[in-house]
């Protein structure tokens, strides 16, 4: 479904995005098309009947109708509500692609993690990832409507081989309402501790990282029926629509031409076809059809996810991982460069690159004379006095915050003590808390 024409915009050029307004899968012709002819249409058929229909008086009525029109479609807020809204959905877009599960990361886990390569262990590492397909599946179901087409009952999973009549006995004997893509998390949750037990899994930190990836992947499984569930507000996209076809029906009149022979402003031609009224409702009724089109990006239009495809390689993928690669590493051995202090990959004539330095950073291009790269004596660069960032001035000596603590005997004799510096006017506290200019040290 999803077209891609990356690699014809993989160089800039002269033209380049030009080539592809010929497409026409997935282009915003195919979107809009019905929509621009019966617009045109509706145009076309009021033009006329203002022209050889109506009678005079009739003619002068539709021309103040044109003229209110005209002034009046300005106050609708069409490209502000308009742009929000696009950039809103086109967010919620790729978010939903970003929570797409995929088991990439949980199937590495259960490769590393649960061992043996009997048909125990085989057996384990199999069942793990299929409950987790299961649970992505089961959400896909729900969310996508070729996926619901392909598996509209459990018994299309049971014959497909993502759940046994024994799961499928337990999965619609559990009594809740709600979708039920958990089960299979529990299932795997519970099977891994087993294998734990068994000496499968060897240890807790191995048996940790399983729950781990599987709490990611449930979390993007969770997420994606979130989206499902929780849309864009409805008032949102009423507003927007209603702004849209209202702008449009005002135009519909508002841009008619009249009579030149009239004099009214703006009107001195006549060219019976509005080309950039045209060109307006092009763009602006195309971006709220591609609003439409990404809003939910798991229908069955041109440009929506292939989650078939992606269903079909995420069971493939993970069943090798886990089945046919377990345990296969390749043999030891050493690589071209084993004695080469400098490796460096070849290149094909066709990507080889130009002669020019390589780059180590844009100060290495600065140019300095001779004489300003010469160091200059310390005492020529010193600070200037009064700067702020002098040193502040170094504390009284070692003797002096000994005096505080110890005072001499002449300060005893002033009423003062050892034990109590400020005499019998002070406390302890007050001199801890508030020293005199004599105690700072």
């Amino acid at each position: 479904m999803t077209v891609t024409y990356t690699s014809r915009v993989a160089t800039a050029r002269f033209g380049g995005f030009s080539q592809l307004l010929l497409l026409w899968r997935g282009s915003i012709y195919k979107l809009l098309y019905r929509e621009l002819l019966l617009f045109l249409g509706a145009y076309l058929g009021l033009s006329l009947a203002y022209r050889f229909l109506l009678s005079e008086s009739q003619r002068r009525l539709f021309e103040k109708l044109v003229l209110y029109c005209d002034k009046s479609a300005d106050l609708i807020p069409v490209s502000f509500v308009l742009g929000f809204y696009v950039a809103l959905v086109l967010e919620r877009w790729w978010g939903q692609f970003r929570a797409v599960p995929a088991p990439d990361g949980l199937m590495v886990a259960v490769a590393g993690s649960v061992h043996g390569a009997d048909a125990r262990g085989r057996i384990l590492r199999r069942t793990l990832l299929r409950y987790g397909g299961l649970a992505a599946l089961l959400v896909l179901r729900a969310v996508s409507t070729p996926v619901y087409k392909r598996f509209p009952t459990t018994d299309h999973l049971v014959q497909a081989g993502f759940l046994t009549r024994e799961e499928r006995r337990r999965l619609e004997g559990l009594r809740s309402p709600y979708n039920k893509f958990w089960v299979p998390c529990a299932w795997f949750a519970a099977l891994a501790g087993q294998a734990r037990r068994e000496g499968r899994v060897r240890d807790d930190c191995a048996l940790k990282l399983l729950m781990e990836e599987l709490n990611r992947f449930r979390a993007h499984c969770s997420l994606l029926f979130h989206y499902d569930w929780i849309s864009v507000p409805l008032v949102y996209t009423q507003v927007v629509t209603i702004a849209v076809y209202t702008f449009f029906l005002t135009c519909l009149i508002g841009r008619q031409f009249l009579d030149p022979a009239q004099g009214y402003a703006g009107h001195e031609l006549d060219l019976g076809v509005p080309v950039f009224t045209l060109l307006q409702f092009f763009f602006y009724v195309g971006w709220l059809k591609v609003a439409e089109q990404l809003i939910n990006p798991f229908g069955e239009d041109d440009d929506d996810f292939e989650t078939n495809t992606l269903i079909d390689r995420n069971f493939q993928v993970s069943m090798l991982a886990v089945d046919e690669l377990y345990g296969e590493v390749p043999a030891l051995e050493r690589d071209r460069y084993w004695d080469s202090t400098c490796p460096r990959a070849p290149y094909t004539a066709a990507a080889a690159p130009p002669r020019q330095p390589t780059f180590r950073g844009s100060a290495f291009d600065v140019t300095l004379a001779k004489e300003e790269m010469q160091f200059q004596p310390l005492e020529d660069v010193g600070d200037s006095p009064g700067d702020p960032t002098d040193p502040a001035p170094r504390p009284p000596s070692a003797t002096r915050r000994h005096s505080l603590l110890h005072p001499k005997s002449g300060s005893e004799g002033e009423g003062g003590s050892p034990e109590n510096p400020l005499g019998d006017g002070g406390t302890q506290d007050q001199w801890l808390l508030y020293p005199s200019a004599d105690h700072v040290v």
